[in-house]
């Protein structure tokens, strides 16, 4: 059930973050950065407190341990508040593509961080290199220039790496917190935290409400953002983080790019090369390198599960006991 679960959970998120590129490429037309992220949280918390305490007794709505409120700060701090903000401060001064592949350093960070600070969780060998060749797919996709990379607009490629580390080290400190609350509720209280530091990002940096230009449009795309990739997202991705750890729900973070680059050429035109399609192939080869440890690991529970060929009690169709021996010939 857990396993299911947690399929859908992954399935969910990388969905609906993979989105979130295609619906920013169209809402950065009519808000400022930091406020579009600031009201889309403002959105996401107001959908995900309603649900919670529509759907939550009052002992479990509530924060009662140290670790619920250090679970909730990661969350709200670093996970959802600074990370974001700073990708899409820095993605002014670089492209879609370079910043993708920068942010999508978050699944390399990860286990580095867990490795410090989580003593249940570990990255083998085989773990490293699957994360790798994810990593070259991710970079296939979204079609990055290592001269591209390594060049100019040095300060916004720093403050997506500042993101991307910062939403590694609030997935492991969730994980350290280990509080008591569900990740639901969690991120309910998570989200008015990520919002207020994130409007006072925006003032900090001169945006206003006055610059908005408010249409149609731009309620479509806050209100994907706000509630399938905010409140929606963060249930799933935070409910899979409980699930499977902060090493395996990063990995969400490498197929965010394949969604986004199907949903560019679906919904914006936007082409699929060739070396796009070759990247899709490679991260699935790296996420079936990931796979295969864990199906080894479960394997000797496997095959205790499968006939023994011992004796087993069947009945005739005229009610008697008879014995029945699998890989044995009848006399």
């Amino acid at each position: 059930m857990v396993a299911k679960r947690s399929l859908v959970f992954f399935a969910l998120a990388s969905i609906f973050f993979g989105g979130v590129f295609v619906a920013a490429k169209a809402g950065l037309s009519y808000f400022p950065p930091l406020l579009f992220v600031a009201l889309r949280f403002d959105v996401a918390a107001a959908v995900l407190l309603g649900y919670v305490a529509l759907t939550t007794t009052r002992e479990d709505l509530f924060p009662s341990t140290r670790g619920d409120v250090a679970g909730i700060l990661a969350t709200g701090v670093l996970a959802i508040g600074l990370a974001n903000g700073l990708l899409f401060v820095g993605q002014q001064y670089v492209s879609s593509a370079v910043g993708s592949i920068i942010f999508s350093l978050s699944p390399i960070f990860t286990p580095l961080l867990a490795a410090f600070l989580l003593s249940d969780e570990r990255l083998s060998r085989r773990g490293v290199v699957g994360v790798l060749v994810g990593l070259l797919g991710v970079a296939l996709v979204v079609g990055v220039d290592p001269q591209n990379l390594l060049g100019g607009g040095v300060v916004g490629k720093a403050v997506i790496l500042g993101g991307a580390v910062s939403a590694a080290l609030g997935s492991v400190l969730i994980r350290r917190a280990d509080g008591s609350l569900s990740s639901t509720v969690r991120t309910a209280w998570a989200l008015p935290v990520s919002a207020l530091m994130v409007h006072g990002m925006s003032l900090g940096a001169g945006e206003s409400l006055s610059a908005v230009s408010w249409s149609p449009a731009a309620f479509v795309a806050l209100g994907y953002v706000g509630v399938l990739a905010g409140a929606a997202a963060y249930i799933a991705y935070f409910g899979l983080l409980d699930d499977v750890g902060a090493i395996r729900a990063s990995l969400v973070f490498y197929v965010s790019p394949v969604v986004a680059t199907l949903g560019g050429w679906a919904l914006l035109g936007e082409s699929i090369s060739l070396s796009t399609i070759a990247g899709f192939g490679v991260i699935f080869a790296g996420f079936a390198v990931l796979g295969s440890e864990e199906l080894e690991g479960r394997l000797p529970e496997l095959v205790a599960r499968l006939p023994t060929g011992e004796s087993s009690t069947v009945l005739t169709d005229g009610g008697r006991d008879t014995e029945s021996r699998t890989g044995c010939d009848a006399d």
